[in-house]
């Protein structure tokens, strides 16, 4: 496979990865009721990082999705810090929402380390065990390398970001429950949508003429530009 480098197609797919996770990490402070589960409200979309991150190690490879990753990880890290400042600047005389502003926005430290650390492994996890399945497969059933690293990315996932955020805070049965409860529906949203991730992937591999393997690539996540 000849890497084209930068297409409007891979940036269009890196774009909404990281649409889905900074939007993802904005709304997670609701806590919404699905089917008598309760979970943060950003479980509607982060999955969809998920999605486009199988997208990206299918198409371009691992190499590629490690920029992608640590992209999203940049672009996450702007967006709080913009939050933060816009919170702690002086309000104007006719500004009255400040309390509103940080019951909805402010981060509360530990979450943010708890959502970081979780991104990281979540979302490596998921591109390693894609790439290392489609050697495997040889490249087909594709649907079973997307739910087999969504299972591995999403489950490690729940488990970091739990466990450094909610530990001591509350019982561990909660906590356990919160982790599978969030496994569960993150992976059943990937299961469904398992039709669109085949759609995308047939379409740009037409469009692009890709179809990376990672036969002798470095999985090392530090190395960014290689």
């Amino acid at each position: 496979m000849k890497d084209k480098g930068l297409s409007q197609w891979f940036v269009v797919v890196a774009a909404v990865f990281v649409t889905a996770l900074v939007t993802a990490n904005i709304i997670a402070v609701k806590i919404v009721d699905i089917f008598g589960w309760a979970a943060p409200a950003g479980v509607v979309i982060f999955p969809l990082s998920y999605v486009f991150g199988d997208v990206l190690t299918e198409v371009y490879g691992y190499r590629r999705a490690r920029q992608v990753i640590w992209l999203g990880f940049l672009c996450n890290l702007i967006a709080v810090a913009a939050i933060w400042l816009a919170q702690v600047m002086p309000g104007a005389s006719i500004w009255d929402g400040q309390a509103s502003f940080e019951r909805i926005l402010g981060f509360a430290p530990r979450l943010l380390l708890a959502s970081f650390a979780a991104y990281l492994v979540g979302e490596f996890a998921n591109s390693f065990v894609l790439s290392r399945m489609k050697i495997l497969t040889r490249g087909r059933w594709l649907w079973s390398r997307t739910i087999s690293s969504t299972v591995v990315g999403q489950g490690l996932d729940s488990l970091v970001f739990i466990s450094l955020a909610f530990s001591g805070v509350m019982p561990l049965a909660v906590i356990l429950t919160m982790i599978v409860t969030q496994w569960i529906l993150k992976t059943a949203y990937e299961v469904l949508v398992t039709p669109l991730t085949y759609a995308v992937v047939g379409f740009l591999k037409r469009t692009e003429g890709l179809d990376a393997y990672d036969y002798e690539t470095n999985f090392n996540p530090l190395l960014v530009g290689r």
